[in-house]
């Protein structure tokens, strides 16, 4: 204690006791520069409080999930999306559009869709008839081809073949009288619910199985043949002329197309049924189809010049 006051005396003491003075003075400087420097305990505790402040006001990190699909969930939700990213989205969401209703109009075009299976097996017996008709006209005409190319007198063959064509023309256009293998289809409609729409549909199967040449009772069938009902109620007419039941059909063509065609399912023996009508049909080697049409001039149409 008397060493403390001895600094607040206001005379310092002279020589060897000024010496002793000094010295001891030394370890109380140590001792009062010691305690200058211990504020650093002191600040950390302040830093410390602070920090605690601004963790509590900064957001807490969320840890990232280890599995893959909550890393990519994460990831991608909420989504970031840039301006350049949805212009990109846009145009790709119109395209695929676009091609979805292109082929959707190209599907709704299509004559099959939607057909039922009866249609398209009559469709498909058609385009084999067809074929084998084609394929048939291809062989005549390059047998005929053959025979102009070999014949000595060229001429002569060429008028042969020329009357053939002939013929077969007439035929067609129902000025010539035609034979051959066929059927008869007999149509009884006691209850008389067989109307002319319903004999369009019977010829539009026969031509479609290559009927050649078909005659309807006495009434010759060629290519503008018209069906209309009689206005009295009773019977069809066809070409003008009355035709009643019961309606025979004489067909020149090939029999073992012409009866599926027309007993297919759902065809016109099958629709003959449903209204009460028995169709009824023989095949036969030979058949006459004699009732002959009488050829209109054309008013409109005209040969086109070459």
């Amino acid at each position: 204690m008397s060493e403390e006051k001895k600094p607040q005396e206001p005379e310092r003491p002279s020589g060897a006791e000024a010496g002793k003075s000094e010295a001891p003075q030394e370890p109380e400087r140590s001792e009062a520069v010691e305690p200058e420097a211990v504020p650093e305990p002191v600040e950390p505790a302040a830093e410390t409080e602070e920090s605690v402040t601004a963790r509590q006001s900064a957001p807490i990190p969320v840890a990232l999930p280890s599995d893959g699909r909550e890393r990519l969930r994460a990831a991608l939700w909420p989504p970031r999306v840039s301006r350049g990213q949805l212009v990109v989205a846009l145009l790709l969401f119109a395209l695929g559009l676009a091609l979805a209703i292109q082929v959707r109009s190209t599907n709704d075009h299509s004559q099959l869709r939607g057909a039922r299976q009866e249609d398209l097996v009559r469709i498909l017996d058609e385009l084999d008839g067809r074929q084998q008709r084609l394929q048939f006209e291809k062989t005549q005409l390059e047998q005929n081809l053959a025979q102009l190319e070999n014949s000595s007198n060229q001429a002569k063959e060429a008028q042969e073949q020329t009357r053939k064509k002939a013929a077969e023309l007439g035929v067609l256009a129902g000025t010539e009288k035609a034979a051959g293998p066929g059927i008869v289809l007999t149509i009884d409609d006691p209850q008389g619910q067989v109307k002319a729409d319903m004999l369009l549909d019977t010829l539009q199967e026969l031509r479609a199985a290559g009927a050649e040449a078909i005659q309807i009772n006495d009434v010759r069938v060629v290519a503008g043949t018209y069906f209309t009902d009689n206005a009295s109620g009773g019977g069809v007419r066809i070409d003008g002329k009355s035709v009643s039941q019961p309606f025979r059909f004489t067909v020149v063509g090939n029999p073992q197309d012409l009866t599926p065609a027309l007993n297919i399912p759902g065809g016109v023996v099958r629709s003959l049924e449903k209204q009460q009508a028995r169709a009824t049909i023989v095949q036969q080697q030979k058949v006459v189809v004699d009732a002959l049409a009488t050829p209109r001039p054309l008013q409109y149409g005209k040969p086109a010049a070459k």
